[in-house]
């Protein structure tokens, strides 16, 4: 009798951080509904994920190929998933291939896996995949990203050689303890500018995903539109095994 229970808690807490959100938009006189929630289901059940699904929302992020491929197909079709984070060349295929409704990558980080997610996109005949691309504002040795000074010449790649991709803002990952500093959220804001000016982009056309379940409402007031929230909503993560990408 344990498992309802459980699943009650993450759609109130979905519905707890929905008005968080909102309250952040509005503090910073931005639209709530420009702000997208994505629930991080990483090492949760399908059953917990389709709960939050039944709660009315869409839109859920995973960082491990293995498990989005599994869960994915067991799950209602109107979902907008999310691969969040590095992936290695080698299974761009299987992720694609295995998540025919796959809503946007947020994670690429250099030109050879923007070129692969090009080509398998082609082959599999997907219409254009959005991509972020992510960038290290921390310059931690530990995170996957970009160097900032490197941000729009991927941009640039991609807008102009991956013509299977959809270049659709930027992102960063928070620091261990999933905060970051208003540091590292200016500093992608200092690469969207700079990206912008290169692509000839309106800066509300290039999203920002940043912020996480420790820092998603000052993300928000510094202009996040795309946060991501896993604990907050599901409870701490359950690491039965070691899982790679």
């Amino acid at each position: 009798m344990a498992a309802p229970a459980v699943e009650g808690v993450a759609v109130a807490a979905l519905r707890s951080v929905i008005l968080r959100v909102r309250q952040a938009a509005e503090r910073s006189g931005t639209l709530p509904e420009r702000v997208r929630v994505v629930a991080v289901s990483k090492t949760k059940p399908v059953s917990l994920i389709r709960q939050v699904y039944n709660a009315g929302h869409r839109c859920f992020g995973e960082n491990y190929v293995q498990e989005i491929i599994e869960k994915a197909p067991q799950l209602p079709e109107d979902i907008e998933w999310h691969f969040i984070g590095h992936l290695q060349s080698n299974k761009v295929k299987t992720l694609l291939a295995g998540v025919s409704n796959l809503s946007m990558f947020e994670g690429v980080d250099n030109e050879k896996i923007a070129n692969q997610l090009d080509r398998v996109v082609s082959t599999l005949g997907r219409n254009p995949l959005k991509v972020m691309v992510q960038v290290n504002t921390s310059g931690e040795a530990s995170k996957s990203g970009v160097e900032p000074s490197g941000c729009v010449g991927l941009a640039e790649h991609i807008k102009l050689h991956c013509l299977n991709l959809e270049f659709s803002g930027l992102m960063t990952i928070g620091m261990p303890d999933y905060t970051s500093t208003p540091e590292n959220f200016q500093a992608l804001l200092n690469c969207r500018r700079e990206v912008c000016k290169a692509l000839g982009m309106q800066e509300e056309q290039c999203e920002l995903s940043m912020g996480m379940s420790g820092d998603f409402e000052l993300a928000i007031e510094k202009g996040s539109t795309n946060v991501r929230i896993g604990s907050t909503i599901f409870g701490p993560r359950e690491y039965a095994k070691k899982q790679q990408n």
